[in-house]
């Protein structure tokens, strides 16, 4: 048995377990897969993940690797992993802005970074993508927080509030658009959809609702049943968007998938009403293989950048937003973006308000991933 320290820890609506890299760089010289020992740890040969500490869902199926970083104006680096469930394997092609949130409150309570007096301001780099985030947390008098009363959508939990901003998600115009084209038309079940390709916080495939007959202001189970679509549509999108050559494994991470559609009155997942004056724009995500109960931040990043941009599926669906913010209206209520633009019109910025809590600190007992992989389907 291996023994890996992590801190398990939710930032936003997704749970995430914490590694530093002085006690995970040992283990991998040790075992030689970091793939193996995520996979292990987290249980992932099961559907349920019993014999580990995922969740059985995308979004309690995470873990980072964090250390202090050695590039010059970052704090702390991380490599973000999306452990996969019922199969050994993990993801590591994109970002999680909900995990991220996590990071920077992890990294002050840890001690990779120094407190200030007033308010900490902590800059990580994702080493999946190279992206770029600040967290900004509250530290009145230089005490470090352990909880709040901050709350976002899709949950009740309250945690310390996070200040989360994804810098320069758009270095330009012709990088936002990896096809080139504002719109492009994609083929799956021999029918065509519309969809806006974006890469921004995340790479994006970013479908008009109504050509699956839907508003997109439905519940995620009207969603789930457009899965075996919209997967064939990532695929479609992967292809366009040159993240994926044809005879490439499929991956589920990226780019992610969405319907988007005009404002409407809906009830949340909890029953809430939202009036379609609360939002700008309904957006549902897929999330690996399921809708997501909310939205990943990379996700809201790819909207935000999208809806700047004349004629896209987003910006066709909004009437006249306030300038610098949008208001997406998901499954589980409204989340709102703030953000600013490059002289040329395109998104540099995007800031949300999250919240994040240290939940436990453990010491986790992994069984010989070799072994252990030998006898996965």
């Amino acid at each position: 048995m291996l023994t890996l320290r992590g801190t398990w820890m939710r930032g936003g609506t997704s749970k995430c377990w914490l590694f530093n890299a002085v006690d995970v760089d040992p283990l991998v010289r040790q075992d030689g897969d970091l793939d193996r020992l995520l996979s292990s740890a987290f249980g992932s040969g099961d559907p349920a993940q019993l014999d580990g500490v995922g969740g059985g869902s995308s979004t309690t199926s995470k873990a980072a690797v964090v250390r202090r970083s050695a590039v010059p104006g970052i704090d702390v680096d991380y490599l973000f992993a999306q452990v996969a469930i019922g199969r050994r394997a993990v993801e590591w092609s994109s970002n999680c802005g909900n995990c991220a949130t996590a990071i920077g409150l992890y990294a002050l309570q840890s001690g990779l970074v120094p407190v200030a007096a007033e308010r900490t301001v902590i800059r990580m780099r994702n080493q999946n993508t190279g992206a770029v985030l600040t967290a900004e947390i509250d530290t009145p008098e230089a005490r470090i927080p352990s909880e709040g009363t901050a709350a976002v959508p899709g949950t009740t939990a309250l945690g310390v509030p996070v200040a989360l901003t994804f810098d320069a998600v758009v270095p330009s115009a012709a990088a936002l658009l990896p096809s080139g084209a504002v719109t492009d038309s994609l083929e799956a079940t021999g029918r065509h959809f519309s969809a806006t390709l974006v890469a921004a916080g995340a790479p994006a495939a970013l479908f008009a609702a109504s050509d699956f007959a839907m508003t997109g202001a439905e519940s995620n189970e009207a969603l789930a049943e457009r899965l075996p679509v919209l997967i064939e549509l990532r695929r479609q999108a992967a292809l366009r968007m040159g993240l994926a050559r044809c005879n490439d494994p499929v991956s589920h991470a990226v780019p992610k998938v969405g319907i988007v559609g005009p404002a409407l009155p809906y009830r949340t997942t909890s029953g809430q009403s939202v009036d379609a004056c609360d939002y700008d724009v309904s957006v549902r995500m897929v999330s690996m293989m399921a809708p997501h109960p909310s939205i990943g931040l990379t996700s809201a990043v790819a909207i935000v950048a999208a809806a700047a941009v004349d004629g896209s599926t987003v910006a066709r669906h909004i009437g006249t937003p306030a300038p610098g913010r949008l208001r997406i209206g998901t499954a589980a209520g409204v989340v709102h973006a703030t953000y600013t633009r490059h002289d040329d019109g395109t998104v540099d910025a995007v800031s949300l308000h999250r919240a994040a809590r240290r939940i436990a600190t453990a010491e986790l007992y992994v069984a010989d991933t070799t072994a252990a992989l030998a006898g996965a389907p």
